[in-house]
């Protein structure tokens, strides 16, 4: 028998916004606020700025929507044009 330790890559987890559920990082998507305040889906996970991450799901998006979760996260008011264009933005890349 050999003695090798197997090793495991650790999975990122972040928390969604919305239900405050723990996931990995990978099965959520980025909201991007960049340095000139713009906020917006990050699909890549690789946009400049401050992130925020919420389930891949409409209803958390929604939920999101209706506690203005992104105003605690990015620790500033998020307008109502904002969040429309979030759930806008997701609508076009689902449907």
């Amino acid at each position: 028998m050999s003695n090798q330790t197997v090793k495991t890559k650790k999975i990122p987890m972040r928390m969604c916004v919305a239900c405050k559920e723990m996931k990995p990082k990978r099965e959520l998507i980025r909201i991007v606020k960049d340095k000139e305040g713009n906020i917006s889906l990050d699909f890549t996970g690789k946009a400049n700025g401050r992130g925020a991450y919420i389930c891949n799901d409409i209803k958390c998006i929604e939920k999101c929507v209706k506690s203005k979760a992104l105003s605690r996260a990015f620790e500033s008011a998020v307008s109502d044009e904002v969040y429309g264009k979030i759930l806008e933005e997701y609508a076009k890349k689902k449907g």
